[in-house]
């Protein structure tokens, strides 16, 4: 922000009383409290990411085209990330359920530490439709989700809350990993997670920037995020309650999240705020087979990485 001479003159004179007042050069002042140093959250490199997705793809395509609930690549896909998280220090819990005659499984991987009152969660659903591999939808949130919590680990991050990562199984079949995970914790153990953050499509290869409006101080600190790089957001409507917020949601829990847009047509207006195309899909391969690596937008995924690492470092301070 650049200041008028006026105003860079006022603001020396503020840092120069403040210096002294610190140094308690001032006769009979008190040295000032030391600031509570608030830690950055660090980039989350996108080549990190697409290196996840690379191999959701590669999981997909050994096994019938999809990473869907009860089929091969779900489990193969459960498998890799919980893999990576062990090896980070992650203790990691497999929930099984059954929906639609076929077992599914929900991963669960907490970083020790933090005070376990106040839980701070992030999630993505890790399956695909059974038509595709499911890259935009869902492998993005679930790599950006992964590669936050392995950049915790990586920088051995401690915050004062408790962090929590998962990965659900059957969202395409209506929320069930999610909602049988909340209806397993108790009254207590719901009410110790102070904010649950979910991510589901946000590489969508014609994006929009989109912030859920279900908490006020979760949204607020994914706008501040977008305004600090000069990105315009709106509010999240075209998946409203159709993700694996609701379940968190309608037990108390405060939510939020991202979202870049499936099958609605970007307006002319989103265009000037955004680029892009206008009259065309947000994912135009929004559940279809052509939901591949090629169906991300390099841009919009790093952007929301980034965001996504901010909320989980900012909340959890």
């Amino acid at each position: 922000m650049k200041l008028s001479v006026s105003g860079r003159a006022t603001a020396t004179a503020v840092v120069a009383a403040a210096t002294l007042l610190a140094t308690g050069s001032i006769a009979g002042a008190a040295p000032a409290p030391e600031p509570v140093a608030i830690a950055a959250a660090p980039d989350i490199p996108v080549t990190a990411v697409k290196a996840h997705l690379t191999q959701l793809q590669s999981i997909a395509t050994a096994n019938g085209g999809n990473r869907a609930h009860g089929r091969t690549g779900y489990r193969a896909s459960l498998d890799y990330v919980k893999a990576k998280l062990d090896a980070a220090g992650f203790t990691t819990t497999i929930q099984q359920f059954t929906a639609s005659g076929r077992v599914g499984y929900n991963l669960i991987a907490d970083w020790p530490g933090g005070d376990t009152n106040q839980v701070v969660m992030a999630g993505s659903h890790l399956d695909s439709v059974s038509s595709g591999a499911g890259i935009n939808d869902n492998g993005t949130g679930s790599a950006a989700v992964l590669e936050a919590a392995l950049t915790v680990a990586r920088t051995g991050y401690q915050p004062t809350k408790h962090l929590r990562f998962a990965w659900w199984g059957a969202e395409e079949l209506g929320l069930v990993g999610s909602r049988y995970y909340v209806n397993s914790l108790s009254s207590a153990n719901r009410a110790r997670i102070s904010g649950y953050l979910n991510f589901d499509m946000i590489g969508s290869p014609n994006p929009g920037y989109f912030v859920y409006d279900d908490d006020p101080a979760i949204e607020k600190t994914f706008k501040d995020y977008f305004a600090g790089i000069g990105v315009a957001t709106e509010i999240e409507t075209e998946g409203d309650g159709r993700s694996d917020h609701a379940p968190f949601k309608s037990a108390g829990v405060p939510v939020g999240g991202l979202f870049t847009g499936a099958s609605r047509a970007k307006t002319a207006a989103q265009v000037t705020k955004w680029g892009g195309t206008a009259g065309q899909a947000f994912d135009r391969c929004y559940h279809s087979s052509c939901d591949t690596t090629a169906n991300v937008n390099d841009t919009a995924l790093n952007r929301n990485a980034d965001a996504l690492a901010h909320a989980v470092w900012t909340l959890s301070q």
